[in-house]
């Protein structure tokens, strides 16, 4: 019997019979169709007819040949032309008709579909950042898969429980939330997909969707099984933009400019509080859905209006149109609308956002301007706006004078002219792309912001509005332009961002300055009260009283040149390299030392200095001798009281085009993993100083930055800290 008339032949699994010289005996319909083969090959060789196997197939084979049992493995085959298969393959020893022979029964299955599907699927969670876990109540054991532990920031063989993987959401509504969702689950039954947020093991907040299932045994919930996906970036981006949304709220108001946000999936529509004053109804009247939009817009324009909607969702252009809604009074108004649709990464549409504009008074005029060609005439003619009609070839048939006055060409040249002539070449795109859609019909009209060169070779600025002009037979005959000329109200508007910029840097210098009287000053006036107190002190001799009473003339002295360097600074303009002049550092450090003699001598302070007399630095005097005294005085001010030798170390040197400072001490120092990022910010304190005003190393910061220069620091808790300044060397 041939093999083909085997009851085997038409087995559904691809299997094949072997003798013991490993030639075919027996093979299913199966096996042919799998490997393209036919059954011809009944008493070959079966690695001559199928040579592009795994090496540990014909392995195995003969382990099973020589009396084991049976074997099994999958292994991945490179062919010669680059490609690869996944082999899975069942081995058995079989007895043959002659018992004195072996014989072998395969199963031989190409798994390459499957095995590519499982890689792609595990690739995928690992880009999207997706993993599993489970809660098992029966057992009372959690599992996280590999992808779950990385979003924690664990290691591999990290073990949870229950309760340290609550504790891992931030505390307050994020670890309460997901408590409450434990709870309901396992009680309830009831399943959850949100998004919390989690502090991972290395301290760093991640947003995470959290999705949870259970499952029921006899009612009873005896396991939690879900995913766990980082979202993080995605959620802070959504959380940026509605922060970007409030403030464009906050712009649009004025300008009367509505906003609208449309979630298409969810059908859930979302507007602006100027969308309900465009449209002329109440926000309590209004559901909220696509159907209530769609029901507020003319029944004349609703059809048209929703295909260019599911056009935009669509993908096959943009929404940009204008329409008619009519108002719960009867009154109908004209609407201008643009809206981009957000996708998902596989082009799926998720949300419209867009916005409305009332542009009933420049459609009414519009719609007036087609009544009659005299009375276009007449008002092309006597209109103060820039007007034209133009060719569909874009060759001017007549324009009025304020257009030739705004353009600065005459009537005649312009008539010898097109459109495209005297465009902007950046906006001629654009213009001409909307003209297109014009012409076929996809639009009645459109309006932009465009650029036309003037015969003098100057830009001006317009807001264009193009209608198209029919005949009988509907088909455009011309092109009716109104140009309203808006270069003013941009220079206008630059000068206004102008002026807005130097207020606001005004205003920061006139904080600055008052910030500094009130810092500079404030140690001044406690080095004279040091010294009034020696002065005052009954028991000093006369020769302690001659000191104290030269200290004071040195401070008095000192006192008055911080008021001199503060009068220059109100009349300079700083951020500019005019305004800086040549200082030399080391006068700047023993004036500051001098100023705080009566405290250095009082807290038993050693000074050490190291300053060049030839370092030369580009600054501003005040600003320059309150970043030393501020640094000097903070030095000291925060010393270990517990150490017997406290010394502030001055030193400054060379390093390229800059010069280096460097104030060190060995008091207190600063927690820089606690306190890194605040320690620059205003009013931000770290040691319990009843003195501390948390402004001093924000002044400094500004002053030194505002020289062109940078400040860093180093600091170990007891140990001491180091300030690095950076200047523009001069």
């Amino acid at each position: 019997m041939t093999s083909t008339e085997s009851i085997l032949h038409n087995a559904a699994l691809p299997f094949a019979i072997l003798d013991e010289n490993k030639s075919f005996l027996d093979f299913s319909k199966t096996w042919l169709d799998q490997f393209g083969l036919t059954d011809d090959i009944e008493g070959k060789s079966f690695f001559s007819v199928m040579p592009e196997l795994p090496d540990e197939l014909e392995l195995d084979i003969d382990y099973c040949l020589e009396g084991i049992e049976k074997r099994s493995d999958t292994k991945r085959k490179v062919l010669k032309n680059g490609d690869y298969v996944w082999y899975d393959w069942k081995i058995n020893n079989i007895s043959c008709k002659s018992e004195s022979s072996t014989c072998i029964l395969i199963i031989l299955e190409d798994v390459t579909h499957r095995r590519r599907e499982e890689d792609l699927m595990m690739r995928s969670q690992e880009v999207a950042r997706i993993g599993g876990w489970e809660v098992d109540f029966v057992r009372n054991t959690i599992y996280w898969s590999k992808i779950t532990k990385e979003i924690h920031e664990v290691p591999q063989d990290y073990v949870p429980d229950l309760d340290k993987g609550i504790s891992f959401y931030k505390e307050g509504h994020s670890r309460e939330t997901i408590s409450k969702l434990v709870q309901e689950c396992r009680e309830k039954g009831k399943s959850w997909d949100t998004e919390l947020q989690i502090v991972t093991a290395k301290g760093k907040e991640v947003w995470v969707r959290a999705i949870g299932e259970p499952e029921l045994l006899d009612g009873k919930c005896v396991r939690i099984v879900g995913t766990f996906q980082d979202i993080d970036r995605r959620k802070k981006t959504e959380l940026e933009f509605k922060k970007l949304s409030d403030r464009l709220s906050i712009a649009t108001k004025t300008a009367g400019i509505g906003i609208w946000e449309f979630d298409i999936s969810n059908n859930q529509l979302l507007w602006d509080d100027n969308m309900y004053r465009l449209y002329g109804i109440k926000k309590n009247d209004f559901k909220g859905v696509y159907e209530a939009w769609e029901a507020c817009v003319h029944p004349d324009d609703a059809e048209i209006t929703a295909s260019e909607v599911n056009d935009a969702i669509a993908g096959i252009r943009n929404f940009d149109t204008i329409f008619r809604v009519r108002w719960p009074n009867g009154e109908a108004r004209w609407i201008r609308a643009e809206a981009t649709v957000i996708r998902d990464r596989d082009g799926n549409p998720l949300k419209m956002i867009g916005i409305n504009e009332d542009i009933t008074a420049l459609k009414v005029t519009q719609l007036q301007l087609l009544k009659s060609e005299e009375s276009l005439q007449s008002t092309l003619e006597n209109s103060s706006v820039g007007m034209a009609l133009v060719a569909t070839n874009g060759k001017f048939i007549n324009v009025n004078q304020s257009l030739c006055k705004s353009i600065g060409y005459r009537k005649d040249a312009l008539l010898n002219m097109r459109f495209q002539d005297i465009t902007h070449p950046d906006d001629l795109e654009n213009d001409l792309s909307l003209l297109k859609e014009l012409i076929h019909g996809k639009r009645s009209t459109y309006q932009i912001e465009k650029r036309y060169i003037h015969k003098n070779g100057n830009f001006v600025h317009t807001i264009l509005t193009v209608t198209a002009a029919r005949g009988i037979d509907g088909d455009i005959t011309h092109f009716i332009s109104q140009m309203v000329d808006i270069s003013e109200r941009i220079k206008a508007e630059d000068k206004l961002k102008g002026l807005l910029e130097l207020s606001s840097n005004q205003n920061n210098s006139l904080l600055n300055f008052a910030h500094i009287v009130s810092h500079n000053l404030r140690s001044h006036a406690a080095n004279l009260t040091m010294i009034n107190g020696f002065l005052n002190d009954e028991t000093l001799g006369e020769s302690e009283r001659s000191d104290s009473l030269t200290m004071l003339g040195r401070a008095t002295s000192g006192l008055n040149e911080t008021i001199s360097h503060l009068n220059e600074v109100v009349q300079v303009k700083l951020r500019t390299d005019e305004n800086l002049k040549s200082i030399h550092l080391n006068y700047i450090v023993q004036k500051v030392l001098m100023d705080l003699q009566a405290i250095i001598e009082r807290d038993n302070i050693r000074i050490e200095v190291d300053v060049p007399k030839e370092l030369q630095v580009k600054g501003v005097l005040a600003y320059l001798e309150s970043v030393v005294l501020n640094l000097v005085s903070n030095a000291i001010k925060y010393r270990d009281p517990k150490k017997k030798d406290n010394f502030v170390s001055i030193t400054a040197f060379e390093e390229g085009q800059t010069i280096m400072l460097k104030v060190a001490d060995n008091g207190l120092g600063i927690d820089l993993e606690k306190y890194g990022q605040k320690l620059f910010g205003m009013y931000k304190v770290f040691h319990g100083n009843k003195d501390a005003r948390g402004i001093g190393l924000f002044i400094t910061k500004n002053q030194i930055e505002s020289m062109g220069g940078s400040i860093s620091v180093e600091s170990i808790p007891l140990k001491g800290t180091t300030f690095c300044v950076t200047f523009v060397k001069d």
